[in-house]
């Protein structure tokens, strides 16, 4: 045979294969026995990352604290002061008033032992102060909780340190009663995750329910959250507000609180009465339920009680 003729046959022979192949894979793919091939672009969109809890960033959405100092001297007053900065680099000016003040200011011991609620003062271009006098040696974790004009209400957080020997004290045990002043609160409801818990927190006082609490930050009691280990910051809202015809003032002070995991969390409570704040400190499980009638727990641990500035 020709050179011609040898390779006229030898592609006859490749289009007699591949048209058998072609042919196979088409009756295979008829009875089902061929898989598909399954492209990325028809696939469904990856489900969206749960947020960030508050308090847990320094900066958010082109905001950020910005501290003037990060180390504070155990003992002694400290006259702190900060900015908030904006997305456009300078300092934020307008801030929209929440709970009766334009900024809170939140201090705690990372231990969670610890717990100030502050309000500092604008001292003109953007700049806070607030006096400051933390009682130990030890990390802290600065909370600010503000909205500015144009822009989300928001919680950032930086840590402060005081230098020196210090050891951390134990997450008090969980407990449904905290004592401070002779006052007694007790707490009724659980902390569900993913969903908004109803908590009330009953106030006695020499066995007797408070019936006269005075209205602190807009309503008859603030609640702050936070979770142990990375001390993430909830936002915890009031049923109700002094003057709508409807919540008493005491004893009873009801709050909804959405916490995104279960673990421990701290639960700081602010009331006032016969004049003075005081705040009451429990520890929460969720998932698990706190004895119904354990010893009373003190409002603070390892570093005094809580304090307020105005």
């Amino acid at each position: 045979m020709n050179t011609p003729a040898r390779l006229g046959a030898y592609l006859l022979g490749l289009a007699v294969l591949f048209g058998g192949a072609l042919g196979a894979g088409r009756a295979a793919d008829a009875a089902g026995l061929t898989p598909r091939v399954t492209t990325h672009t028809s696939a469904s969109p990856a489900p969206q990352e749960a947020s960030v809890p508050e308090g847990l960033q320094v900066s958010n959405n082109g905001y950020t604290l910005t501290p003037r100092t990060t180390t504070v001297q155990a003992g002694r007053e400290t006259d702190f002061r900060f900015t908030v900065t904006a997305p456009d680099g300078g300092p934020v000016t307008g801030y929209r008033v929440q709970h009766d003040k334009k900024m809170h200011f939140i201090v705690v011991s990372r231990d969670l032992g610890g717990f100030w609620h502050l309000h500092p003062k604008e001292t003109g271009n953007g700049e806070w102060s607030v006096p400051l006098t933390l009682p130990a040696a030890g990390v802290y974790r600065a909370f600010a909780d503000f909205a500015p004009e144009g822009g989300d209400a928001m919680t950032l957080g930086v840590d402060l340190r005081s230098p020196g020997d210090y050891t951390p004290a134990e997450l008090p045990a969980a407990s449904r009663t905290a004592t401070v002043d002779g006052y007694t609160v007790t707490l009724d409801g659980d902390l569900v995750p993913g969903a908004s818990s109803r908590l009330t927190l009953n106030v006695a006082k020499d066995g007797r329910p408070v019936t006269d609490l005075q209205p602190y930050l807009g309503a008859y009691g603030h609640l702050v959250a936070l979770r142990d280990g990375d001390l993430a910051y909830l936002h915890v809202h009031p049923d109700g507000e002094p003057g709508d015809g409807r919540t008493a003032p005491g004893p009873g002070i009801t709050f909804h609180a959405e916490v995104p995991s279960r673990g421990a969390y701290r639960l700081f409570l602010d009331f006032q009465h016969a004049g003075v704040v005081r705040t009451a400190s429990f520890t929460v499980h969720t998932g698990q339920t706190a004895p119904a009638s354990p010893a009373p727990s003190p409002s603070g641990s390892g570093h005094g009680h809580g304090g307020h500035a105005h």
